[in-house]
Protein backbone atom coordinates (compact mmCIF):
# COMPACT_ATOMS: atom_id res chain seq x y z
CA UNK A 1 0.00 0.00 0.00
CA UNK A 2 1.47 3.46 -0.86
CA UNK A 3 2.47 5.72 2.03
CA UNK A 4 0.63 9.06 2.33
CA UNK A 5 2.70 12.07 3.31
CA UNK A 6 1.13 15.03 5.16
CA UNK A 7 2.03 18.15 3.10
CA UNK A 8 1.47 20.51 6.05
CA UNK A 9 4.26 18.93 8.01
CA UNK A 10 6.66 18.40 5.21
CA UNK A 11 10.03 19.47 6.69
CA UNK A 12 11.15 21.15 3.49
CA UNK A 13 8.02 23.31 3.19
CA UNK A 14 8.12 24.20 6.89
CA UNK A 15 11.71 25.35 6.64
CA UNK A 16 10.92 27.59 3.66
CA UNK A 17 7.91 29.24 5.36
CA UNK A 18 9.66 30.03 8.64
CA UNK A 19 11.13 33.47 7.58
CA UNK A 20 7.72 34.71 6.37
CA UNK A 21 6.00 33.51 9.55
CA UNK A 22 8.69 35.16 11.68
CA UNK A 23 8.20 38.50 9.90
CA UNK A 24 4.44 38.29 10.43
CA UNK A 25 4.88 37.53 14.12
CA UNK A 26 7.30 40.45 14.58
CA UNK A 27 4.91 42.89 12.87
CA UNK A 28 2.05 41.68 15.07
CA UNK A 29 4.06 41.99 18.23
CA UNK A 30 5.38 45.50 17.39
CA UNK A 31 1.84 47.02 17.36
CA UNK A 32 2.54 49.39 14.33
CA UNK A 33 -0.59 50.58 12.40
CA UNK A 34 -0.64 50.73 8.54
CA UNK A 35 0.23 54.19 7.01
CA UNK A 36 -2.81 56.59 6.85
CA UNK A 37 -4.57 57.24 3.53
CA UNK A 38 -3.54 60.43 1.63
CA UNK A 39 -6.10 63.27 1.75
CA UNK A 40 -7.85 64.24 -1.53
CA UNK A 41 -5.97 66.68 -3.78
CA UNK A 42 -7.09 70.30 -3.53
CA UNK A 43 -8.20 71.97 -6.78
CA UNK A 44 -9.88 75.26 -7.70
CA UNK A 45 -13.13 75.02 -9.61
CA UNK A 46 -15.41 77.65 -11.16
CA UNK A 47 -18.58 77.84 -13.20
CA UNK A 48 -18.20 79.00 -16.83
CA UNK A 49 -19.11 82.60 -17.67
CA UNK A 50 -21.82 83.09 -20.28
CA UNK A 51 -21.26 86.12 -22.53
CA UNK A 52 -22.20 87.38 -25.98
CA UNK A 53 -19.33 86.91 -28.40
CA UNK A 54 -18.43 88.10 -31.88
CA UNK A 55 -15.87 86.19 -33.91
CA UNK A 56 -12.97 88.01 -35.57
CA UNK A 57 -11.05 86.65 -38.56
CA UNK A 58 -7.37 87.53 -38.89
CA UNK A 59 -5.51 88.58 -42.05
CA UNK A 60 -2.06 89.81 -43.00
CA UNK A 61 -1.89 92.83 -45.25
CA UNK A 62 -0.09 96.00 -46.23
CA UNK A 63 -0.82 99.71 -46.03
CA UNK A 64 -1.26 101.51 -49.34
CA UNK A 65 -1.74 105.14 -50.22
CA UNK A 66 -5.20 106.11 -51.38
CA UNK A 67 -3.62 108.50 -53.90
CA UNK A 68 -0.29 107.69 -55.52
CA UNK A 69 0.89 110.04 -58.26
CA UNK A 70 3.99 109.63 -60.42
CA UNK A 71 4.91 113.15 -61.53
CA UNK A 72 5.80 113.59 -65.22
CA UNK A 73 6.14 116.87 -67.15
CA UNK A 74 3.58 118.09 -69.67
CA UNK A 75 6.16 120.29 -71.38
CA UNK A 76 9.52 119.57 -72.98
CA UNK A 77 12.56 121.57 -72.00
CA UNK A 78 15.30 122.16 -69.45
CA UNK A 79 14.73 122.20 -65.68
CA UNK A 80 15.54 125.66 -64.36
CA UNK A 81 14.31 125.36 -60.76
CA UNK A 82 13.45 122.70 -58.17
CA UNK A 83 11.10 124.21 -55.59
CA UNK A 84 10.78 121.55 -52.86
CA UNK A 85 12.90 119.57 -50.42
CA UNK A 86 13.14 115.83 -50.81
CA UNK A 87 10.63 114.00 -48.59
CA UNK A 88 8.65 117.05 -47.50
CA UNK A 89 4.88 117.29 -47.13
CA UNK A 90 3.36 119.17 -50.07
CA UNK A 91 -0.10 120.55 -50.78
CA UNK A 92 -2.20 120.15 -53.88
CA UNK A 93 -1.24 122.84 -56.43
CA UNK A 94 2.16 123.58 -54.86
CA UNK A 95 4.92 124.36 -57.40
CA UNK A 96 7.58 121.64 -57.58
CA UNK A 97 9.63 122.21 -60.76
CA UNK A 98 10.08 124.92 -63.36
CA UNK A 99 10.87 124.10 -66.98
CA UNK A 100 12.44 126.88 -69.11
CA UNK A 101 9.32 128.89 -70.10
CA UNK A 102 10.90 131.20 -72.71
CA UNK A 103 10.07 129.15 -75.85
CA UNK A 104 6.47 128.72 -74.66
CA UNK A 105 6.07 132.41 -73.85
CA UNK A 106 7.29 133.27 -77.36
CA UNK A 107 4.75 130.84 -78.82
CA UNK A 108 2.06 132.49 -76.70
CA UNK A 109 2.99 135.94 -78.00
CA UNK A 110 2.83 134.66 -81.57
CA UNK A 111 -0.60 133.11 -80.96
CA UNK A 112 -1.92 136.33 -79.49
CA UNK A 113 -0.65 138.30 -82.47
CA UNK A 114 -2.31 135.86 -84.82
CA UNK A 115 -5.54 136.26 -82.88
CA UNK A 116 -5.36 140.06 -83.24
CA UNK A 117 -4.76 139.69 -86.99
CA UNK A 118 -7.75 137.39 -87.30
CA UNK A 119 -9.97 139.81 -85.41
CA UNK A 120 -8.88 142.64 -87.73
CA UNK A 121 -9.73 140.51 -90.77
CA UNK A 122 -13.12 139.76 -89.18
CA UNK A 123 -13.85 143.45 -88.66
CA UNK A 124 -12.98 144.18 -92.31
CA UNK A 125 -15.20 141.31 -93.49
CA UNK A 126 -18.15 142.73 -91.54
CA UNK A 127 -17.65 146.17 -93.16
CA UNK A 128 -17.45 144.59 -96.64
CA UNK A 129 -20.66 142.68 -96.03
CA UNK A 130 -22.48 145.81 -94.88
CA UNK A 131 -21.45 147.69 -98.05
CA UNK A 132 -22.45 144.73 -100.20
CA UNK A 133 -25.90 144.68 -98.62
CA UNK A 134 -26.46 148.39 -99.49
CA UNK A 135 -25.14 147.96 -103.03
CA UNK A 136 -27.27 144.86 -103.54
CA UNK A 137 -30.34 146.80 -102.50
CA UNK A 138 -29.44 149.48 -105.11
CA UNK A 139 -28.70 146.68 -107.62
CA UNK A 140 -25.12 147.99 -107.87
CA UNK A 141 -23.59 144.53 -107.25
CA UNK A 142 -24.58 141.08 -108.26
CA UNK A 143 -25.96 138.40 -105.94
CA UNK A 144 -22.78 136.42 -106.47
CA UNK A 145 -20.59 139.26 -105.16
CA UNK A 146 -22.85 139.64 -102.12
CA UNK A 147 -22.58 135.90 -101.31
CA UNK A 148 -18.80 136.14 -101.67
CA UNK A 149 -18.79 138.85 -98.98
CA UNK A 150 -20.90 136.58 -96.73
CA UNK A 151 -18.43 133.70 -97.18
CA UNK A 152 -15.52 135.99 -96.39
CA UNK A 153 -17.21 136.95 -93.09
CA UNK A 154 -17.79 133.34 -92.12
CA UNK A 155 -14.15 132.52 -92.93
CA UNK A 156 -12.94 135.41 -90.82
CA UNK A 157 -15.10 134.28 -87.90
CA UNK A 158 -13.64 130.77 -88.13
CA UNK A 159 -10.10 132.16 -88.24
CA UNK A 160 -10.79 134.16 -85.07
CA UNK A 161 -12.08 131.05 -83.30
CA UNK A 162 -8.99 129.07 -84.38
CA UNK A 163 -6.65 131.85 -83.27
CA UNK A 164 -8.32 132.02 -79.87
CA UNK A 165 -7.96 128.25 -79.45
CA UNK A 166 -4.28 128.48 -80.37
CA UNK A 167 -3.87 131.23 -77.81
CA UNK A 168 -5.48 129.05 -75.12
CA UNK A 169 -3.19 126.15 -76.06
CA UNK A 170 -0.15 128.42 -75.82
CA UNK A 171 -1.30 129.69 -72.43
CA UNK A 172 -1.69 126.10 -71.22
CA UNK A 173 1.80 125.23 -72.45
CA UNK A 174 3.20 128.17 -70.53
CA UNK A 175 1.38 127.01 -67.37
CA UNK A 176 2.76 123.50 -67.87
CA UNK A 177 6.30 124.84 -67.52
CA UNK A 178 5.55 125.06 -63.79
CA UNK A 179 5.02 121.49 -62.55
CA UNK A 180 2.60 121.48 -59.61
CA UNK A 181 1.57 118.78 -57.13
CA UNK A 182 -1.68 117.13 -58.31
CA UNK A 183 -2.44 115.84 -54.79
CA UNK A 184 -1.51 116.59 -51.20
CA UNK A 185 0.90 114.17 -49.58
CA UNK A 186 4.53 113.37 -49.02
CA UNK A 187 6.88 113.85 -51.95
CA UNK A 188 9.71 111.47 -52.73
CA UNK A 189 13.20 112.52 -53.78
CA UNK A 190 13.73 114.44 -57.03
CA UNK A 191 14.69 112.33 -60.03
CA UNK A 192 16.10 115.32 -61.96
CA UNK A 193 17.93 118.50 -61.05
CA UNK A 194 18.65 121.89 -62.61
CA UNK A 195 19.90 121.63 -66.19
CA UNK A 196 18.35 118.23 -66.93
CA UNK A 197 16.35 118.00 -70.14
CA UNK A 198 12.91 116.46 -69.70
CA UNK A 199 10.38 115.26 -72.25
CA UNK A 200 6.63 115.73 -72.23
CA UNK A 201 4.98 112.68 -70.63
CA UNK A 202 8.22 110.67 -70.59
CA UNK A 203 10.57 111.75 -67.82
CA UNK A 204 9.68 110.82 -64.22
CA UNK A 205 10.32 113.84 -62.01
CA UNK A 206 9.25 112.51 -58.59
CA UNK A 207 6.40 110.72 -56.82
CA UNK A 208 3.79 111.84 -54.29
CA UNK A 209 1.72 109.58 -52.02
CA UNK A 210 -1.12 110.64 -49.78
CA UNK A 211 -0.71 109.69 -46.12
CA UNK A 212 -3.99 110.34 -44.36
CA UNK A 213 -6.31 108.58 -44.40
CA UNK A 214 -4.71 105.38 -45.69
CA UNK A 215 -5.82 101.98 -46.97
CA UNK A 216 -5.03 98.62 -45.38
CA UNK A 217 -5.15 96.10 -48.23
CA UNK A 218 -5.53 92.36 -47.59
CA UNK A 219 -6.57 89.17 -49.40
CA UNK A 220 -9.18 86.79 -48.02
CA UNK A 221 -9.60 83.12 -48.84
CA UNK A 222 -12.61 81.98 -50.83
CA UNK A 223 -13.84 80.04 -47.78
CA UNK A 224 -14.08 83.26 -45.77
CA UNK A 225 -15.88 84.99 -48.61
CA UNK A 226 -18.44 82.20 -48.78
CA UNK A 227 -18.92 82.32 -45.02
CA UNK A 228 -19.61 86.07 -45.14
CA UNK A 229 -22.07 85.67 -48.00
CA UNK A 230 -23.96 82.95 -46.10
CA UNK A 231 -24.07 85.14 -43.00
CA UNK A 232 -25.41 88.01 -45.09
CA UNK A 233 -28.15 85.80 -46.52
CA UNK A 234 -29.19 84.59 -43.05
CA UNK A 235 -29.11 88.10 -41.57
CA UNK A 236 -26.37 87.24 -39.07
CA UNK A 237 -23.79 89.67 -40.44
CA UNK A 238 -24.04 92.14 -43.32
CA UNK A 239 -21.64 91.82 -46.22
CA UNK A 240 -18.75 94.26 -46.34
CA UNK A 241 -19.92 95.21 -49.84
CA UNK A 242 -22.95 96.88 -48.26
CA UNK A 243 -21.84 97.62 -44.68
CA UNK A 244 -18.67 99.20 -43.32
CA UNK A 245 -17.71 96.34 -41.02
CA UNK A 246 -15.10 97.20 -38.37
CA UNK A 247 -11.43 96.25 -38.66
CA UNK A 248 -8.71 96.38 -36.00
CA UNK A 249 -5.03 96.40 -36.98
CA UNK A 250 -1.82 95.51 -35.17
CA UNK A 251 1.63 96.60 -36.34
CA UNK A 252 4.64 94.29 -36.22
CA UNK A 253 6.05 95.87 -33.03
CA UNK A 254 2.73 96.14 -31.19
CA UNK A 255 1.02 93.72 -28.81
CA UNK A 256 -2.40 95.37 -28.99
CA UNK A 257 -4.82 96.22 -31.78
CA UNK A 258 -4.33 99.97 -31.69
CA UNK A 259 -5.54 101.01 -35.16
CA UNK A 260 -9.19 100.92 -36.13
CA UNK A 261 -11.06 101.42 -39.37
CA UNK A 262 -13.84 100.08 -41.56
CA UNK A 263 -13.92 97.99 -44.73
CA UNK A 264 -14.84 100.20 -47.68
CA UNK A 265 -14.08 97.94 -50.66
CA UNK A 266 -14.41 94.28 -51.66
CA UNK A 267 -13.27 93.30 -55.14
CA UNK A 268 -15.71 91.98 -57.74
CA UNK A 269 -13.80 88.80 -58.64
CA UNK A 270 -11.83 86.03 -56.93
CA UNK A 271 -8.30 85.58 -58.25
CA UNK A 272 -8.32 82.17 -60.00
CA UNK A 273 -4.58 81.71 -59.37
CA UNK A 274 -4.58 82.26 -55.61
CA UNK A 275 -8.23 81.59 -54.75
CA UNK A 276 -8.43 84.84 -52.79
CA UNK A 277 -10.40 88.06 -53.06
CA UNK A 278 -8.96 91.50 -52.35
CA UNK A 279 -10.43 94.03 -49.95
CA UNK A 280 -9.23 97.13 -48.17
CA UNK A 281 -10.17 99.08 -45.07
CA UNK A 282 -10.01 102.84 -44.55
CA UNK A 283 -7.78 103.80 -41.60
CA UNK A 284 -7.39 107.29 -40.19
CA UNK A 285 -3.77 108.46 -40.01
CA UNK A 286 -3.82 111.92 -38.42
CA UNK A 287 -0.12 112.01 -37.47
CA UNK A 288 1.12 110.38 -40.71
CA UNK A 289 2.54 107.56 -38.59
CA UNK A 290 1.34 104.84 -40.96
CA UNK A 291 3.43 104.69 -44.11
CA UNK A 292 2.50 103.05 -47.45
CA UNK A 293 4.21 99.68 -47.77
CA UNK A 294 4.11 98.92 -44.02
CA UNK A 295 2.89 95.43 -43.00
CA UNK A 296 0.30 94.69 -40.35
CA UNK A 297 -2.16 92.12 -39.03
CA UNK A 298 -5.86 92.82 -39.20
CA UNK A 299 -8.86 91.22 -37.60
CA UNK A 300 -12.21 91.66 -39.32
CA UNK A 301 -15.62 91.18 -37.75
CA UNK A 302 -16.40 87.58 -38.67
CA UNK A 303 -19.85 86.87 -37.21
CA UNK A 304 -22.90 88.29 -35.56
CA UNK A 305 -23.45 88.14 -31.79
CA UNK A 306 -23.94 84.69 -30.24
CA UNK A 307 -23.92 83.27 -26.72
CA UNK A 308 -20.94 81.23 -25.58
CA UNK A 309 -19.19 80.20 -22.41
CA UNK A 310 -15.78 81.44 -21.33
CA UNK A 311 -13.16 79.63 -19.27
CA UNK A 312 -9.42 80.25 -18.71
CA UNK A 313 -7.09 78.86 -21.34
CA UNK A 314 -5.13 76.94 -18.69
CA UNK A 315 -8.24 74.88 -17.80
CA UNK A 316 -8.17 73.18 -21.22
CA UNK A 317 -6.18 69.97 -21.65
CA UNK A 318 -5.18 68.78 -25.11
CA UNK A 319 -4.13 65.43 -26.44
CA UNK A 320 -3.49 64.27 -29.97
CA UNK A 321 -7.14 63.96 -30.96
CA UNK A 322 -9.27 66.16 -28.69
CA UNK A 323 -9.52 68.99 -26.20
CA UNK A 324 -11.22 68.50 -22.85
CA UNK A 325 -11.63 69.94 -19.37
CA UNK A 326 -11.99 68.30 -15.98
CA UNK A 327 -15.26 68.81 -14.13
CA UNK A 328 -15.96 67.82 -10.53
CA UNK A 329 -19.22 65.96 -10.07
CA UNK A 330 -21.55 65.77 -7.06
CA UNK A 331 -19.56 62.78 -5.78
CA UNK A 332 -16.41 64.92 -5.55
CA UNK A 333 -14.63 63.01 -8.30
CA UNK A 334 -13.15 64.35 -11.51
CA UNK A 335 -14.41 63.48 -14.96
CA UNK A 336 -13.02 64.57 -18.35
CA UNK A 337 -15.45 66.52 -20.54
CA UNK A 338 -14.71 66.95 -24.29
CA UNK A 339 -15.26 70.52 -25.47
CA UNK A 340 -15.36 72.40 -28.77
CA UNK A 341 -13.42 75.63 -28.40
CA UNK A 342 -13.53 78.89 -30.33
CA UNK A 343 -11.55 82.15 -30.31
CA UNK A 344 -10.52 84.17 -27.28
CA UNK A 345 -12.50 87.03 -25.78
CA UNK A 346 -11.54 89.21 -22.82
CA UNK A 347 -8.49 87.02 -22.25
CA UNK A 348 -10.55 83.81 -21.91
CA UNK A 349 -11.22 80.93 -24.28
CA UNK A 350 -14.63 80.52 -25.90
CA UNK A 351 -16.24 77.09 -25.46
CA UNK A 352 -18.87 76.50 -28.11
CA UNK A 353 -19.98 73.01 -27.02
CA UNK A 354 -19.49 70.62 -24.11
CA UNK A 355 -20.23 72.68 -20.97
CA UNK A 356 -23.22 73.82 -18.95
CA UNK A 357 -23.49 76.87 -16.73
CA UNK A 358 -23.60 74.80 -13.52
CA UNK A 359 -20.56 72.66 -14.36
CA UNK A 360 -17.71 72.98 -11.88
CA UNK A 361 -14.66 73.23 -14.11
CA UNK A 362 -11.19 72.67 -12.65
CA UNK A 363 -9.21 75.83 -13.40
CA UNK A 364 -6.17 75.26 -11.12
CA UNK A 365 -4.41 72.13 -9.89
CA UNK A 366 -4.67 70.03 -13.04
CA UNK A 367 -1.10 68.74 -12.94
CA UNK A 368 -1.73 65.28 -11.47
CA UNK A 369 -5.44 64.84 -12.15
CA UNK A 370 -6.78 61.53 -13.39
CA UNK A 371 -10.33 60.56 -14.35
CA UNK A 372 -12.35 59.40 -11.34
CA UNK A 373 -9.92 60.90 -8.80
CA UNK A 374 -11.54 62.25 -5.60
CA UNK A 375 -10.60 65.88 -5.01
CA UNK A 376 -11.28 68.63 -2.52
CA UNK A 377 -12.84 71.39 -4.65
CA UNK A 378 -12.57 75.05 -3.72
CA UNK A 379 -15.14 77.16 -5.56
CA UNK A 380 -13.76 80.37 -7.11
CA UNK A 381 -14.95 82.81 -9.76
CA UNK A 382 -13.57 83.36 -13.26
CA UNK A 383 -12.52 86.96 -13.90
CA UNK A 384 -12.58 88.68 -17.28
CA UNK A 385 -9.36 90.21 -18.57
CA UNK A 386 -10.53 93.21 -20.62
CA UNK A 387 -7.01 94.62 -20.99
CA UNK A 388 -5.81 91.48 -22.78
CA UNK A 389 -4.91 91.28 -26.45
CA UNK A 390 -8.24 89.71 -27.43
CA UNK A 391 -11.63 91.08 -28.49
CA UNK A 392 -14.08 92.19 -25.85
CA UNK A 393 -17.20 90.22 -25.02
CA UNK A 394 -20.57 91.63 -24.02
CA UNK A 395 -22.99 90.81 -21.22
CA UNK A 396 -25.79 88.47 -22.20
CA UNK A 397 -28.82 90.58 -23.11
CA UNK A 398 -31.99 89.32 -21.44
CA UNK A 399 -35.31 90.47 -22.95
CA UNK A 400 -37.74 92.29 -20.66
CA UNK A 401 -40.31 90.17 -18.83
CA UNK A 402 -43.13 91.50 -21.01
CA UNK A 403 -41.25 90.57 -24.20
CA UNK A 404 -40.40 87.14 -22.81
CA UNK A 405 -44.01 86.42 -21.86
CA UNK A 406 -45.22 87.65 -25.24
CA UNK A 407 -42.74 85.40 -26.98
CA UNK A 408 -44.02 82.42 -25.01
Amino acid sequence: MPQVTNNLWNPLRLTAAMPLMSAMLLAACSGEAPPPARPPMQVSVANPIEREIRDWDEYVGRFEAIQDAEIRPRATGTITRVMFSDGQQVSKGQALFEIDPRPYRAALAQARAQAQRSEATLANARSELQRSEKLLAAQAVSREEFETSQAALRTAQADVAAARAQTQTAELNVSFTTVRAPISGRVSSRRVSNGNFVSDGQTVLTRIVSTGPIWFVFDGAEAFYLKYRRQDQSGERRSSRDARNPVEIQLSDESGWNWRGKVDFVDNTIDPNSGTIRAHALIQNPDDFLTPGMFGRARLLGSGNYRAMLIPEEAIVSDQTRRFVYVVGADGKTAPRPVVTGPTADGLRVVREGLKLDDRVVIAGLTALQPGMPVQAKLTKIQLKPASNSPASMPVSTPPASAASAAN
